[in-house]
This record gives C-alpha cells, sequence and structure tokens, in this order.
C-alpha cells in the first residue's frame, strides 16, 4: 500500500503503474486488453470486448503532450467506438474539445456513399485531473434526448427504428460522454467504480478491491516488471505530473487573488461614484478612496 501524502502531493503508488502511462506503454498490447475491458464493463455497466484499437492522436511529438495528455481509440465486439482520453492539465475549453472528438470519430469511420444507418455509436469516456466545471460528483454521464417543449414528453423510437437500429430509445443512436473527475474523489470505494477511481486517483489498487480488471491490473500494471531504462523515463512522467498540478495549484491561487483585487477596487468605484453624485470635492472623494481624479471623472 502506498505511504500517506501531504496534501497537494502526487501520490506515489508503491507497487503500480499509473494508468495514462499504462494506456501509453501497456494497455494497447492485446494480451492487457482485460484492464481495459474491465474499466469499460465497470462504467457503461455492460458486458464490454475489445476487437482492437484503431488510429488515435496518441503519441504526440510535442513534449508536453507526452506528460499531459494520452487518449485511446477502441472498437467492440459490437463494432461501437470507445474514445478513452487521460487529461492532466487544465483546459478551459474541454467541453468543446470532447464534442469536436466524438464529431471527427463519427464523419470519420463511415465510408463515403454509406447511408445514415451505417453512422457508428461513439463513447467518449474522458479521465481529467482538474477541476472540469462546477458540480459536486465525481463521475458525469451525458447523453442526447428529444423532450417536448409543450407536452415533456420524450421522442422515441418506432418499432420499426427499434428493430432495425437494435436499439431501444433515441439516445442509444448518439455519442454519449463520460467524465471522471478523479481529483475530487476523497473516500472509501465502496463500489466497483469507485474501486477504479480510487486507482486512477491514487494509483494504488487495495487488496480488497474485486472490481472488474483490477485483479489484471494487478498482475500486469506492477512497477517491479519494468526494466531500469523504464523506470527511470516512468519517474520523469511522474515529475511532470508533479510540476502540472503545482502550476495548476499557482494559477488558482493567483485567480483568487485577481478577484478579490478587483473585488475590493470595485468597491472603491462604487464609493467614489456615490460621492460624486453628492458634488463631494473631487480631491476629498480620491483621499478617501485612493481613486485618481481622473478615474473618478471617468465614473
Amino acid at each position: 500500500m502506498k505511504q500517506d501524502n501531504k496534501k497537494g502531493d502526487e501520490p506515489m503508488p508503491s507497487n503500480y503503474i499509473r494508468f495514462d502511462w499504462a494506456m501509453k506503454r501497456l494497455l494497447r498490447n492485446k494480451a492487457n486488453f482485460a484492464v481495459l475491458e474491465g474499466f469499460l464493463t465497470t462504467l457503461l455497466n455492460e458486458k464490454i470486448v475489445i476487437q482492437k484499437l484503431l488510429e488515435s492522436e496518441s503519441n504526440q511529438e510535442d513534449e508536453f503532450d507526452k506528460y499531459n495528455r494520452v487518449d485511446m481509440l477502441a472498437e467492440n465486439s459490437k463494432g461501437e467506438l470507445i474514445l478513452i482520453e487521460v487529461q492532466n492539465n487544465n483546459e478551459y475549453a474541454y467541453f468543446q474539445r470532447m464534442l469536436f472528438g466524438t464529431s471527427k470519430l463519427v464523419t470519420e469511420y463511415i465510408n463515403r456513399g454509406e447511408g445514415y444507418d451505417k453512422v457508428r455509436k461513439v463513447y467518449s469516456v474522458n479521465i481529467v485531473y482538474f477541476s472540469l466545471g462546477s458540480g459536486k460528483d465525481t463521475v458525469y454521464h451525458g447523453k442526447t434526448e428529444f423532450r417536448g417543449i409543450h407536452q415533456g414528453d420524450v421522442l422515441e423510437l418506432t418499432p420499426f427504428q427499434k428493430q432495425t437500429f437494435k436499439v431501444d430509445v433515441v439516445s442509444q443512436l448518439y455519442p454519449e460522454y463520460y467524465i471522471l473527475k478523479v481529483n475530487d474523489f476523497n473516500q472509501v470505494a465502496k463500489s466497483p467504480l469507485e474501486e477504479w477511481i480510487y486507482y486512477l486517483n491514487t494509483g494504488d489498487i487495495p487488496d480488497s478491491a474485486t472490481a472488474p480488471g483490477l485483479t489484471e491490473a494487478r498482475e500486469r500494471l506492477k512497477l517491479d516488471k519494468m526494466t531500469k531504462a523504464e523506470l527511470e523515463a516512468y519517474y520523469r512522467h511522474l515529475d511532470n505530473i508533479v510540476i502540472l498540478k503545482d502550476n495548476i495549484f499557482t494559477e488558482r491561487a493567483e485567480g483568487r487573488e485577481e478577484g478579490r483585487e478587483e473585488g475590493r477596487l470595485e468597491v472603491k468605484r462604487e464609493t467614489a461614484s456615490n460621492m460624486k453624485s453628492l458634488n463631494i470635492p473631487l480631491d476629498v472623494i480620491s483621499q478617501v478612496t485612493g481613486l485618481s481624479i481622473e478615474e473618478i471623472k471617468r465614473l
């Protein structure tokens, strides 16, 4: 088991490789598909069998991308596409990035001239190590449905469409999104999905964990199976992750301070404006608020 770390430190696993590094180096091997299949089975709540891995944007040449993010594109036994992305650094337009990724897959994996019934189902699974959006949960699921603006009913498929497309509801035809905000998980794992989130957050797999894929992870993602050169590269990766986290904490602290300064300035401006409306001399207003006479004139 890992040792406790101070708040803000990167958890240092004593036995197992971080998931993003495993995606780059180990999980692309067909012999290790069971780890990824277990994770997806747990998340999607249905048995997932990976047929093959397809071309994705992984292994970027840019040095920053080598530790900032990693993605993997899998095709399951039903011909559906599953895009898994790990993002370590803050990205304010990440929601749009998710949309772009699924849209690109929809258009790329259909042959020219094929009917729209050949459009592939796409799952976008996003493991983020930063505060994406504002919410209290650690796992979010997004899907598309059409709801009547007058009656409030959900638009359904006809029996013929259900039989033809082999789905029950319209949302199953559209891309679905999963966001795992793993840094926000700070409790005891009580379900298979929480066991996975705990591993994604800490890099550690408790002996009591029984979620699909974690047994295989214990066997195949051990640090002691890496060569000396691989370990050195891996620890450099962890160092870079720490740097990224430090940068994020610094940006947040600076943002909070800037917000406080802006708030104080706004109070001064409001006070000056009120005093100005009472015809108080500008030099007096300047002395009280600390604003320049030029600033006060512009109010």
